[in-house]
């Protein structure tokens, strides 16, 4: 008997992890907690230096394991970790972007010469705001260094997101990469009330949009019997009439997905936790977490939907089209800086669906290149908002920029670059972005679409040039804002995201081509 059990354990293929494939995010999440060990055993005075090194160390390593991947070309990609992951052209171009914003974000959180010394996140975070537990920390010099782990755990769910075969997987990323942000949010140094009601809304909403997404899980894996991609793709195709658990599922899921990109009706959370969070892990999130977002909702309509494309394509228009008009007809109204960068990356959202309703791989690498062209823009722009300081913190209020032209023109340029990029003027990465996606979505017979995407760039255009105006061309308030001497850090940051935006809209082509031979899924 116990020589039938062998031989029959013996017919059982062993699970293939290909950890090759796999090395970006293993390098990853070993630095997270590793960065957890220094936090316990490395005295407090050494956990700075330590931390902001392991985790740049770290980033860059993972994103030299993604281009040699991305070089072995068809012999490293494929399926990893027992099928759970697929490494492709998507999942090594959004990695990627992926990292290298995130290597721009830890240099902003690592920054500590605008304030005194201190960097931009709360010296002890269980104390009470004013209380005399805080007074003692921050007389201390107590740092809060564990935002560094924090955000490494935040990167690996980040690269894992997209890179999901099943929708398990991809649950399981999802609450990797924000059960960091929501506590990363509600960490601020400054005007700490608001800093954490952003962070209990943020966990609040992301809780709903979570389990609707498993929800969803469950029904499709009740019509597919299974959670695979493929597999739903395949049950799918053999399906004849409607469906009702397909449809729930699908409907479902997407609620999950559209959530995390800031999409029309899921994106209440988005202005009032990118003004309360600090605004280097806003940079953080409105640049890196929506590419991954965006690059788990591609696999999600490209691979298991794709046969359904006729039944969710209207639906993801009419989300495009209100997350247009929404986006940019609110920011219209806003007075704070950061809620009308906010509203502005609803608006990007919006124009991101177009391309992702081409459903062609014209639309896919279209997609993947704007993803790109913004993720560096808008790190750029909340990187300078960093600079504008009143004594309470930053100057995030529209009418503290009056003039600030005239006291820093080289800092009001650079945010005007960043501002024109945004509304999609020629020779910035923004209108190559959107010429890309339109041109996509005009291919795949979406005129109605575009067209709405270019009424709704007009109008959004009229806030950028707003603030520009503001700048240049009104006087400066009485006891205006400082600009603070940014460090080595911010400094990279600003010049890397200025350089990316001009250089991706003057020289777009080799991105371009680059997001072509990416474009391109394991089914």
């Amino acid at each position: 008997m116990s020589a039938q059990v062998w031989l029959a354990a013996g017919d059982i293929p062993a699970p293939e992890i290909a950890y090759a494939r796999v090395a970006p995010m293993l390098v990853v999440f070993g630095a997270a907690v590793v960065g957890v060990l220094v936090e316990a055993f490395l005295p407090r005075r050494a956990r700075y230096a330590t931390q902001v090194v392991l985790a740049l160390g770290a980033l860059v390593g993972a994103f030299a394991a993604v281009v040699a991947l991305a070089r072995a070309g068809g012999g490293r990609r494929g399926l990893a970790a027992a099928g759970a992951v697929a490494v492709d052209g998507p999942t090594l171009f959004v990695q990627g972007t992926v990292l290298v914003l995130s290597i721009l974000a830890v240099l902003l959180v690592a920054e500590r010469r605008l304030d005194a010394g201190q960097d931009a996140f709360a010296a002890q975070a269980a104390a009470l705001p004013g209380s005399a537990a805080e007074r003692a920390a921050i007389s201390a010099g107590a740092a809060q260094t564990e935002v560094f782990p924090l955000t490494l755990f935040a990167v690996g769910g980040m690269l894992l997101f997209p890179a999901a075969n099943d929708l398990v997987t991809m649950f399981v990323a999802l609450e990797v990469l924000s059960l960091p942000l929501y506590l990363l949010c509600g960490l601020a140094r400054r005007r700490r009330l608001l800093s954490q009601e952003a962070a209990l809304k943020y966990f609040l909403l992301g809780a709903f949009s979570s389990a609707f997404f498993l929800y969803g899980v469950a029904l499709l894996y009740g019509f597919a019997g299974s959670v695979r991609l493929g597999d739903i793709a395949a049950a799918s195709a053999a399906t004849a009439g409607v469906e009702p658990l397909l449809l729930a599922g699908t409907a479902l899921v997407g609620v999950g997905l559209l959530f995390k990109v800031g999409a029309v009706p899921f994106h209440a959370w988005t202005p009032d936790v990118y003004q309360g969070a600090p605004t280097p892990i806003t940079a953080f999130m409105a640049a890196a977490t929506k590419v991954a977002a965006f690059g788990a909702l591609l696999r999600v309509f490209y691979v298991a939907l794709a046969g359904l494309r006729w039944d969710w394509q209207p639906v993801l228009a009419g989300v495009a089209v209100a997350t247009m008009v929404l986006g940019a007809v609110v920011a219209l109204v806003q007075q704070d800086i950061k809620r009308m960068l906010a509203y502005s990356s609803i608006a990007h959202a919006g124009f991101l669906l177009t391309g992702v309703i081409a459903t062609s791989r014209a639309g896919l690498a279209a997609t993947l290149f704007y993803l790109a062209a913004y993720g560096f823009t808008t790190l750029g722009a909340f990187a300078v908002v960093t600079l504008v300081r009143d004594p309470g913190g930053e100057a995030t209020h529209l009418s503290r920029w009056a003039g600030l032209g005239r006291r820093s023109p080289l800092l009001a340029g650079v945010f005007t670059l960043f501002l024109l990029a945004f509304a999609g003027i020629p020779l910035t990465s923004g209108f190559m972005g959107k010429f890309a996606v339109f041109s996509a979505a005009v291919a795949g017979g979406a005129v109605p679409l575009v067209v709405v995407g270019v009424l709704a760039s007009a109008v959004a255009a009229f806030f950028y040039v707003r603030v520009i105006v503001l700048m240049f061309f009104s006087e400066p308030v009485p006891d205006g804002p400082t600009v603070a001497a940014p460090g080595v850090a911010t400094t990279a940051t600003i010049t890397l995201g200025a350089a990316a935006t001009v250089v991706l809209g003057v020289l777009p082509q080799p991105v371009l081509q680059l997001a072509h031979q990416a474009a391109t899924f394991i089914h």
